[in-house]
């Protein structure tokens, strides 16, 4: 299962869905595109505004300045994934902290 931690300035993700095999679970594919593409434009926008570290099965993401930008695009993410726990409640558990 993955576990997705969530608060105003830190997102932890951690595991593997177990959806099927690897390389072929769109669970974990869907989270890793959600949150390396807002990854990427938040970098775009503004290289200082987050740090982040990125190894199998983790992602952490440390939000270092605040925006409309910034805090519009991790609402974003926030609500692609809240999504997807919807749609897969066995491979995908969200706790948010605010």
């Amino acid at each position: 299962m993955i576990k997705i931690n969530i608060n105003k300035d830190h997102i932890e993700i951690k595991g593997h869905a177990k959806y099927d095999d690897y390389g072929k679970d769109i669970v974990c594919a869907s989270v890793s595109t959600i949150v390396i593409t807002t990854i990427n434009a938040l970098l775009r926008f503004d290289k200082d505004s987050i740090k982040y570290e990125n190894k199998d099965g983790y992602i952490s993401l440390d939000i270092l300045k605040h925006s409309d930008v910034t805090d519009t695009l991790i609402i974003n993410m926030v609500e692609l994934l809240k999504e997807l726990e919807n749609n897969y409640k066995k491979n995908i558990k969200i706790n948010k902290e605010v």
